[in-house]
């Protein structure tokens, strides 16, 4: 029989628990939150006269708990009306009511006599064949399978989500002794398509592979700061993006996490694995101590690597901890010469030879840090796993490296790495040295647009498992070239179907992605069915090319700058309005020229993660590419559904005057920038661009006929204006904005409004775009939007004047 996930179960609220129940809502689940009872009252429950007995005493704690992850920055729910999917309850009067769960989810206290007198109880209640799971993060699956019955133990295992389990994508299942394949093979399948994470089956050995990797990582870089005499800015800059890891590096994402979480981790790594071969690395090095002693445990506690202090004049300052002296001091600048010459180097994997070649402290540090991750990423198979791929997915997915161990050794050069760890006085596995004398010189393969591992057993590259539902751009970028500028590369999917991928910096749209866009549309217009515009970069796209308008400003080409801006408007016709059907694919920022693509395509398949908006405001101006009409029309569409014509209108008026940014894909509906009934929102990433290839087949297949443009919009003429320019005096007379912010929304007023027409009329998108445009250009001639613009350019933040 076909399992299905309707209902789960959640027991234990703290940030984790709390965490996973509202990953479980974000996705439809209809979830229940159970915690303990208090064991007293609180003041404030004793001042209301209440009892031990009263249902808010009994579920205070949970409710608090549930509360405060729903307050949290970032949010744990892609759309507060979500939470109501949420019931919560106690672990005593509701207890019974996991009978109707189909998944049951332990996240209580890492204490194995608690996890047991949970299970306990739970098995008393639980109905047979439902699964149960815990979200342990590092004791023994087989030691919780004790005393358990058979059809407890078939359907146990442990689920190990990260935290934050939104955006950390890792899942861990591991399974226990007498776990059933269908048990493992279900929740594979469900972690990925349904939760979108990347499922990792792991053994059941201490930390698993997250954290097993990730802690020995950290540890590794901890006792190389003594060794190498590093400070803690140097180490950061040598740990974060220009090797592909977040910005918050090694130290930063310490704090973040707690200090206290990854010794807990650390120390039990130490006592768990005695006859690991780096086991004294495990041992916390003075200063860690020292910090642990202090309480010096990161965000948590006010101070951790860095600290914020209050200056004499109000400001507030960054220190970072001496790892020397202990004591706080003013930053220091870190800079290398090896990472001056990566700068020019975009792809990451590319910089990794020119870094372990580098004469200056940074060569050494990487030569020494990436030798000791070779040899023991090697040596932990086929103690962790059998796969060496897991490996890699469980640190990109968990720790957010943009490539894995075994990725960045082939990136060096397999038998380079090997020479490499000899000389730091490292031994690769048995089997790598193995797999060389063989003939084979890479950990992975593409073969035919798929990716192929090299696995140990058998001695040859395998397909790596799991891959059909995806598609991987990287792969097929060469093979399947259809055309390619310096902006774009267009891509045949199969099937009929193109795609358009943005190559430019940042995925910035100037005159090369449009032109590749037009390109594009060209030749599916006449050899293909549908056209799809997608990548697999980190941010779909952060909008125009503001340098090139800020030149064309500053320069008083305002013709050239008229034709650019009505070459972006008419691209984007040419996507709402072309003989195939088209599908944009955004995710993580989708900012101003990304938002206006996304609005005039016919379809939108969104990541869940998709952060949305027009935000031209921002630097100066108002959406000149056809999202000041779109706004317009999309307000004009509701007007007959209901007398509140002017309040539709001014919620999209808002929505560019405000620069909205949605949260996630499904914020983005009430902003009106997604469409309720047309556009999707596909929670793994990894699916999107296969998704959105489906659904552009589907439209050519039922027969696409290209719509006509829309000639009949109402707009409100100067009921519209009026009333949005008294707005605007009272926010300058409340010192809400400032006088050019008016100038601004007054300008965007004119346009949503049609113009100062005397009463309501139907107008053309033509008729909008040009007063868009013409409001675009009169802006630009601004002297405070040339500063914001120059601001933007320089520091990537508006400037507010």
């Amino acid at each position: 029989m076909k399992r299905r996930i309707n209902k789960v179960a959640v027991i234990g609220s703290g940030i984790m628990g709390s965490g996973i129940a509202c990953h479980f809502a974000n996705i439809g689940v209809e979830v229940l939150l159970l915690d303990i009872v208090p064991r007293e009252l609180n003041e404030q429950e004793k001042k209301k006269g209440l009892s031990l007995e009263d249902k808010q005493v009994r579920n205070r704690i949970v409710n608090q708990s549930l509360q405060d992850a729903l307050k949290s920055k970032p949010s744990p729910i892609y759309h507060k009306d979500f939470a109501q999917r949420i019931k919560t309850g106690n672990l005593e009067g509701d207890i019974s009511k996991v009978s109707e769960a189909d998944w049951i989810i332990e996240v209580v206290v890492e204490r194995l006599d608690i996890k047991k007198q949970v299970f306990d109880n739970l098995e008393k209640h639980r109905t047979k064949g439902t699964l149960i799971t815990s979200n342990t993060s590092g004791i023994p699956i087989q030691h919780m399978n004790e005393g358990r019955s058979e059809d407890f133990k078939k359907h146990f295992c442990g689920t190990h989500f990260f935290n934050p389990p939104r955006y950390l994508r890792l899942f861990e299942i591991i399974p226990g002794p007498d776990t059933s394949v269908e048990v493992l093979e279900f929740l594979n399948e469900y972690g990925e398509k349904f939760l979108g994470k990347t499922s990792v089956v792991a053994k059941d050995t201490p930390a698993f592979i997250g954290n097993r990797i990730g802690i020995f990582s950290i540890m590794s870089l901890f006792h190389m700061v003594k060794e190498m005499d590093l400070t803690v800015e140097e180490v950061d800059k040598l740990t974060g993006p220009v090797i592909g890891r977040p910005k918050s590096a090694t130290f930063r994402t310490v704090d973040v996490v707690g200090l206290d979480t990854l010794v807990h981790v650390a120390n039990g790594l130490y006592e768990g694995v005695p006859n690991d071969e780096r086991h004294d690395l495990f041992k916390l090095p003075d200063f860690i101590q020292t910090m642990m002693d202090n309480k010096w445990l990161g965000s948590k506690t006010g101070q951790g690597f860095y600290k914020k202090e209050k200056k004499e004049d109000g400001f507030s300052e960054i220190k970072t901890l001496d790892l020397k002296t202990m004591e706080y001091r003013s930053a220091k600048k870190a800079s290398f010469g090896t990472l001056e010459q990566t700068k020019s180097i975009e792809k990451v994997e590319d910089r990794f030879k020119v870094l372990i070649d580098g004469k200056d402290k940074a060569g050494e540090f990487y030569r020494k840090n990436l030798s000791a991750l070779f040899a023991y990423v090697s040596n932990r198979i086929p103690e962790i796993t059998d796969e060496l791929y897991k490996i890699d997915d469980a640190m990109k997915a968990g720790f957010g490296w943009d490539h894995g161990p075994f990725q960045i050794w082939d990136a060096v050069g397999v038998e380079k790495g090997i020479e490499m760890m000899k000389a730091e006085g490292y031994e690769p596995a048995a089997w790598v040295n193995e797999m060389v004398e063989k003939g084979t010189q890479s950990f992975y393969t593409v073969k035919e647009g798929n990716s192929y591992y090299y696995d140990i057993p058998q001695k040859k590259h395998l397909k790596v498992p799991g891959q059909d539902a995806f598609i991987i751009l990287d792969n097929i970028r060469e093979s399947k070239e259809v055309f390619k500028n310096t902006g774009v590369v267009v891509e045949d999917l199969g099937d009929g179907i193109l795609n358009v991928e943005f190559r430019s910096k940042m995925n910035s749209i100037g005159g090369d992605v449009l032109d590749g866009l037009n390109k594009a549309l060209d030749i599916a217009e006449r050899d293909y069915q549908g056209l799809v515009v997608a990548n697999n970069g980190k941010n779909f796209s952060v909008g125009a090319n503001i340098g090139m308008i800020f030149m064309m400003a500053v320069e008083q080409e305002y013709d050239e700058l008229n034709m650019a801006i009505k070459y972006f408007q008419d691209t984007m016709m040419r996507m709402r309005y072309s003989s195939i059907p088209t599908v944009a694919g955004p995710h993580a920022m989708t900012l101003g020229g990304g938002c206006e693509l996304s609005l005039h395509a016919d379809k939108v398949v969104a990541a869940a993660e998709t952060y949305i908006g027009l935000v031209e405001f921002g630097v100066g101006v108002i959406p000149g590419g056809g999202g000041s009409k779109e706004m317009t029309l999309r307000a004009s569409e509701t007007f007959e559904k209901d007398d509140l014509e002017l309040n539709r209108l001014r919620e999209n008026f808002l929505t560019i005057a405000m620069a909205k940014v949605s949260t996630s894909a499904y914020e983005a509906f009430d902003t009106n920038i997604l469409q309720k009934g047309k556009d999707i929102v596909v929670v793994n990433p990894d699916r999107q661009l296969a998704i959105a290839k489906k659904h552009a087949l589907l439209m050519a297949e039922n027969g696409y006929t290209m719509p006509i443009q829309k000639r009949n919009i109402k707009v409100l003429g100067k009921q519209a204006l009026g009333t949005f320019l008294v707005g605007t005096d009272q926010m300058v007379a409340g010192k809400y904005i400032s006088e050019h912010d008016r100038k601004i929304a007054n300008k965007l007023a004119y346009v949503m409004a049609g113009g100062d027409l005397s009463e309501a009329s139907y107008v053309s998108e033509q008729y909008l775009l040009d007063l868009e445009r013409e409001a675009f250009l009169s802006l630009t001639g601004e002297r405070k939007t040339l500063e914001r613009l120059e601001a933007m350019i320089k520091t990537g933040k508006p400037l507010r004047n």
